[in-house]
């Protein structure tokens, strides 16, 4: 009896393995997702717009009501002082105001009277033998009528067509004329001379042709020497002459910018250029003096 019930138990604990083995092998769930917190939308930026060369501008937003005069304008200028480079040097001061008014939109935005300052950034004298004088000039700063300050770095884009001298725009350059006809006729009117004096000599001496030849050798040599020992004409901005500025950037002026109320008058040009107000004559009646 105890040997029926020993078989199968063994026979059961010996299959239990393989059974084990028969049974699927549970595989494990993945995680579950956690949800993402929502991502804002980027900002709008602002269009560029391509150029030619690749690189992108945008384009400038103006507040509204703001006058602008835009880059590349020509303002037309009056000489208030001198400038030479017979005296001026690197770093001088010039002094002008606006000759005609700049508008904007219908707008007087630039009146004619605002000053304008510059600087001498070269000073080239004339050379005795050769070379021509130079001078070189840049616009800083604009003032309006009402003490309105802009500050900009402006190229000379002309000069005054009565003067006899030339002007390289790209570099803002006025160069002097030369003295060609000058120098020609200084050694023919010390020849002249030295023959006329030599003729005297010569027919004093008993012999006039060579008195004149020996004249007019030492009247050139002296002419040439006169020449070799003068300077050519200097590069001048006169007085009273006008060039032209042409504006390097943009200049904004706000409403309040351009209220000419309570601006001062503007003074009337006396005899000679200098800037003075008129004078008032007194007398018992207006306009009429004392006897």
């Amino acid at each position: 009896m105890r040997f029926h019930l020993t078989v199968p138990l063994c026979f059961i604990a010996a299959l239990a393995p393989l059974h084990a083995q028969d049974e699927p092998i549970a595989t494990p769930k993945p995680p579950a997702a956690v949800p993402s917190a929502p991502v804002a939308p980027a900002a709008p930026q602002a269009s560029a717009s391509q150029q030619p060369n690749g690189l992108k501008t945008r384009p400038d937003i103006q507040a509204p009501g703001v006058v602008t005069v835009a880059p590349g304008t020509r303002i037309l200028l009056s000489m208030i002082n001198s400038v030479s480079t017979k005296q001026a040097q690197v770093g001088d001061r010039i002094y002008l105001e606006t000759a005609f008014p700049v508008l904007s939109g219908n707008k007087i935005v630039i009146p004619q009277g605002s000053w304008v300052t510059g600087t001498v950034m070269l000073v080239k004298r004339p050379g005795r033998v050769a070379g021509k004088g130079a001078l070189q000039v840049r616009f800083d700063s604009l003032t309006l009528p009402n003490g309105v300050n802009r500050d900009f770095r402006a190229d000379l884009g002309a000069i005054d067509a009565r003067d006899d001298q030339t002007l390289k725009r790209e570099e803002s350059k006025i160069t002097g004329p030369g003295d060609k006809k000058g120098d020609v006729g200084t050694v023919i009117g010390t020849t002249a001379a030295g023959t006329v004096i030599g003729s005297g000599v010569g027919a004093a001496a008993g012999n006039a042709a060579r008195g004149a030849g020996m004249g007019a050798g030492v009247g050139a040599a002296a002419g040439l020497l006169g020449v070799l020992l003068t300077r050519g004409p200097d590069a001048t901005l006169s007085k009273g002459s006008t060039v032209e500025m042409v504006l390097d950037r943009t200049l904004s002026y706000e409403p309040s910018d351009l209220d000419f109320s309570n601006a001062p008058p503007r003074a009337a040009i006396s005899e000679g250029g200098n800037r003075s107000p008129q004078p008032q004559r007194r007398g018992v009646i207006p306009g009429v003096p004392f006897p």
